[in-house]
Order: C-alpha cells, then structure tokens, then sequence
C-alpha cells in the first residue's frame, strides 16, 4: 500500500511531511522550498492551472486571476460571505443560496477544486521524493472548522487523488510536533495557533499516552490576512495622502491596472510584515507606481504593532472561553505552544506571555525565548522550540505514521466544540451529543409520536447550546416514514455519530418495521466563529429564561396530554359520571385552559399557576381514573373468560 503523508493545507502556505527513519520532516520541492504558496493562477483557457511560488510571482501581475487565501471560503454558502472577506483581487461569486464559487478561466472553480490544484501540487513533491505514486494523506483543519469545512477538505483531497485517511485537527497535530507525548503523566498544554487565515486555542492534557483535547475556541476568519489587510489600508491611505493613486482595497471589480497596484503594495505590506518580526524598521519602496508617482515609507514595529492590537486582541476571548470550558486556570497549564507564521510577530508572543501568565520571558534578537530558570509554580512554560510555520505538518506526518502501525504509543483523541441534537416535539432541542465530547463518539435515544396515525418523522439535527430549537443552527433536515399508528406508540430510535474526522452521520430507525436512513450531515450551517463565540456567551446569558421557557413548553405540552386525556375519558364514562362530579372536572378543565393563555402575555408563561392548575386537574381526575381502570379490567377479565 502507499506510504501516508501528512498535510497541512494552509491558508497562506501548504506543506507536505513524512517519517524518514523515525524522524518527522517537511518534504522540499525540487528547488528546495518546503513551503508551498497556497495560491493557484488560471492563465487562458485551455492551459493548466499554475500553483505555488510561480503563481505567486505572477499575481502581482495578473491579480484577478490569481485565487489565494481560498481556505477561508472552504465549505462556506455564498450568502453567508461578509463584505470585509471580499477584498481580493481575484472575482469572488456569492449569488444566490449555494456554495461560493470563483468566475476564473471561463467557468466557475469552487473552493475544494483551487484547493485540490494546491494539493496536487503537494501529491507531485511527494511523489517525486519517494519515487513512487503516494495516494494516502493525513489533512489537517482549524479545531473550529464545522462540518461542511471538514467534508470540503476532505473532498479537496479526493479530488487531488487523495485518499484522506484522517481529518486532524491542527492543535493536536502541533502537539505532537512539539513531541509533548514525553512530557509528564496529567500534562496540560495550550495550543495557540494563528495562521494566515485561522485561529484555535486548544487545551489538551496527556493521559497514558493520549493526547485529549479538553476544550477548543477559535476563529476560522482571523489571521495573518487580517494584519495584511489593516496595513495595506494604511499605505494606500499614505499614497494618496503622498499626491499618489487612490487604490480601492474592498472592490474586487476595479480595473486591472488598480488591482495590479493594489497587489504590488499587498506584496510590500507582506513582506514588511514578516521582516519587523526580526527587524525594527523597514523600508517601504513602491517605485512607479505610476509613471510620474513613486512611493516611499519607513515603518518601524511599534507603529506595525500600533495598527495591528487589536487584531491580535481579539483572540483573547477564545483563549479565556476554552480555560472556562477546560475548567482549568491558566497558571495550571504545563506549557503553551506557539503555532502559525503569524506567532513569528513578537506582539504575539508578548500577548499570549501576558495572558498566559508565562515565566521568565526574555527578547532576544527580535524573537522571544524563555529563561533557563523555569519553575511550574511560577506560570506555564511558552515552548518555541518548534519551526511555527512547520509544527501542524510534522504532526500530520506523525499522526500518518501512527495509523501505519510506525508509532504505536501515542494516540489522539479529539472532542466537539458544541452540543448536538434534534428538535422534539414543542420546539426544544434534544442534546445526545454534548459540546466537548471526545470524538470519535457514538450516541442515541428513542423517541415516539406526538399525533395519532402519523406516518412519518421529521429529524431535525440541531447545534448549540440554546434550549430551544429556534435558537439554535440547523445542521439539515430528513423524513422517516412508517406505518400510522395511535401517538406514543411508534418508537424511532436516533443515533448520532461523529467520526475520527469529527464528521457528523445521523441515523433514524423504526423499531417495528427496522426501516432506517443514514445521513451524513453534509450542509452543517455556516457561521462565522464570532457568532459561535456569541452563542456559548449567550447560553450563559440566557440560562435561566431559557431553562424557565423549557419548563413552560414542557408543563404546556403535559396540559395539552391531560386536557386531551380527560375529555377522551369524559366521552367514554358520561353514562357513569354524575353532573356535579362533570361540574368539577369542568372547573379544572377551565383553570388549566385559563393558564395556558397566559403564554400570549408571558412567552415563559406563569409557570407555577400552570403546573398547580395540571394537579388539580389530576387530583380531581383521580376517581374517572379509577373508574377506567376498572373497566379496562374487567374488559381484560371477560376476555379471558375469567368473568360472565
């Protein structure tokens, strides 16, 4: 069989990786590069895609035919596309409810198919170290990426003549990059990941050799892009400000000569990034950027650092949202590892040394080490002793490695980021997969009708944290059908299962007949981690008006089973129910009636009026009970002949 390969498909930079003799390493191209520009050009029609460093290089000359940054389009809706993520170069369709495409070489690319051009590209370095066809991979994705990104992925390695082996997720692949499987026994380790397009903050602690993932926040829409882009809309506003071109950053549709502009001071901006990192001040040059216009600025790091704060600064919510879910205190943590290009920029590094707490942190050289003395108690320890632009596809390899039998002492397991369920009966949410469940994970419940002679059941799969379904995402709908029967009395059973690529498969099954349909979630809903974040918060926010509407929908629908069961029992005894006794149920009746209305005032309804009205109701239903049950009995006896 092939050797696997480990991949990361990066937003800006893509890498494949191998287990050489037990040592992990990036596979280099034939010019010696191991880093693969994730950027593919579509020169006329007819000719192949060109990907990689050349296409980069020609970008800044045909900039609306260059795809980049494509990863933060993966498994994504047109509609759900923001204004601020449109500023490319290249043409970007988001008409109409279906998946985003991009008009390039005279039809239209989806993201998987520009990513699968990348990955081809990887599959032709790999191939030609080893000599030999490789077919199998390891891909890795950002923790938060949902369902759709994860099966876009996937596909985009099928296309690229891949067999995907294993969706991993970027943190975990890092920790083992980091060779954290050596460290002590309840180890706990922060993950912090920002690449050019995504964020994650993982906390995983080793058990035994197990890395599991205790909690996972992050942003699949922030990055290194975004300190790209504030800088570019500083020089241009320092260009024109200059007597130079007025350059448009948020219109894909400007002519070519402003875009190929517009990609020459994205080009500088880039670069200018990545050397303050080591550097104090550089030196912008744009020469001609018009024939009587040239450019020239010296930027120095502080005002680099000074545009881009709160960019960085907008991780931290991620990083306190996964300590809570953790239930873990900084200071707890063992180590936190830095991972992405954009951990090079010693902002980060000072951020995440501030918000981690961590211990002897020294500059030096323009990057940031730690001291020689460390102590636990003091703080975690920040371990940069991994290339961060390389850790995620080390551990690719590493992961492929344990699934080919290489490594056998080290397992992952990873965990779900948010609560997954169907909508029942009333508009709630029923939970059988909670969040940061270990994955793979396999959970079920029964469930029964709510209709008499219904013959079918909608399934409803839900995510969130909300009470109700309507406050929740719909990941897709499906219909069961089976034989009518009287409510309650039909049993479906619905099972959830979440791969080892945290792909979700929902199953319904009849009890009676054994009919079932297996579905796989392949449309889970699109939101931006922004709103993920907004969710959990609000679910705190909100617990207890969302925990007292629970109760009133389930007071409610056990009004409706007893008004509904008293009058059936009414019907049937009016011969053997005197009109005083009829009186008195009426009243009942009428006062649990008389509750239910005040859900038009109160949507929580006056819960403890309802719930006393369903008691009395009971109570004074208590002796037509009774006489039921003495003639279902006696129907039971004459049946077997035990009674004349």
């Amino acid at each position: 069989m092939s050797k696997i390969v480990g991949i990361d498909l990066g937003t800006t930079n893509s890498l494949v990786a191998t287990v050489d003799s037990g040592i992990p390493l990036v596979i280099a191209d034939a010019a010696g590069a191991r880093l693969t520009p994730s950027v593919v050009h579509f020169p006329a029609a007819g000719q192949p895609p060109v990907v990689g460093a050349e296409a980069n290089r020609v970008r800044l000359i045909h900039p609306a035919a260059t795809a980049y940054s494509v990863k933060r389009f993966m498994g994504r809706r047109a509609a759900d596309i923001t204004p601020e993520e449109l500023s490319v170069t290249y043409p970007v369709n988001t008409t109409g409810h279906g998946p985003v495409t991009f008009p390039l070489q005279d039809r239209n690319w989806t993201p998987e198919e520009v990513s699968a051009e990348v990955l081809k590209k990887l599959r032709a370095v790999a191939d030609a170290y080893f000599g030999e066809p490789i077919t199998r991979a390891v891909i890795t994705v950002p923790a938060y990426f949902n369902d759709a990104q994860r099966n876009a992925t996937k596909k985009a390695g099928e296309l690229a003549g891949f067999t995907v082996e294993r969706i991993l997720n970027e943190p975990t692949a890092a920790a083992l990059a980091y060779g954290l499987d050596k460290l002590k026994e309840r180890a706990k380790i922060a993950v912090y990941d920002l690449g050019g397009g995504t964020f994650d903050l993982s906390i995983l602690e080793l058990t035994e050799g197990v890395f599991q993932v205790l909690s996972t926040n992050g942003n699949t829409r922030l990055g290194g892009d975004d300190l790209d882009r504030r800088l570019v809309e500083f020089l241009v506003e320092k260009i024109a400000a200059a007597g130079g071109p007025r350059l448009a950053v948020d219109v894909p549709t400007a002519p070519a000569n402003v875009l190929a502009l517009l990609s020459r001071v994205r080009e500088s901006a880039e670069q200018a990034k990545i050397r303050l990192s080591s550097e104090t001040s550089v030196d912008i040059a744009l020469p001609f950027l018009t024939p009587e216009f040239s450019f020239h600025l010296t930027l120095t790091r502080a005002e680099l650092e000074q545009l881009t704060r709160d960019i960085i600064g907008r991780t931290r919510a991620h990083c306190l949202r996964a300590l809570a879910d953790a239930k873990i205190e900084a200071a707890t943590l063992d180590q936190v590892i830095l991972v992405g290009g954009q951990t090079r920029m010693p902002l980060v590094r000072q951020f995440v040394s501030e918000l981690f707490g961590c211990v002897d942190f020294t500059e030096t050289r323009g990057s940031l080490r730690l001291g020689s003395d460390y102590h636990q108690a003091a703080g975690p320890q920040l371990n940069t002793s991994q290339n961060p632009d390389e850790a995620v596809a080390l551990g690719a390899a590493i992961q492929a490695e344990i699934l080919s039998g290489g490594f056998k002492n080290v397992l992952l397991l990873d965990v779900t980021p948010l609560s997954l369920g169907i909508e029942t009966f009333g508009g709630l949410m029923n939970v059988l997969i909670p969040r940061n469940s270990t994955i793979p994970v396999k959970a079920g419940e029964m469930f029964t009708t709510a209709v008499d002679q219904q013959r079918s059941m909608l399934i409803h799969v839900l995510q969130g944290e909300r009470e109700r379904a309507r406050d929740n995402w719909s990941l897709g709908k499906f219909t069961l059908e089976f034989a009518p029967l009287p409510r309650g009395l039909a049993r479906v059973g619905v099972q959830f299962e979440i791969d080892a690529n945290g792909i979700l498969h929902a199953l319904a099954r009849d009890i009676q007949t054994g009919r079932e349909r297996v579905v796989e979630m392949k449309s889970a809903v699109d939101v931006a981690d922004e709103a993920v974040q907004q969710m959990v918060e609000e679910s705190v926010e909100h617990a207890f008006t969302d925990l007292a509407a629970r109760r009133w929908i389930e007071a409610k629908l056990k009004a409706n089973e007893v008004l509904t069961a008293t009058r059936s029992a009414l019907t049937a005894c009016a011969d053997e129910v005197d009109a005083a006794y009829q009186a008195k149920i009426a009243i009942a009746v009428q006062e649990v009636e008389a509750a239910l209305t005040t859900e038009a005032s109160n949507e929580a309804g006056d819960l403890k009026r309802l719930q006393g009205a369903i008691a009395a109701l009971d109570e004074a239903t208590k002796p037509l009970a009774e006489l039921l049950m003495d003639r279902a009995m006696e129907a039971l006896l004459r049946k077997r002949g035990l009674l004349q």
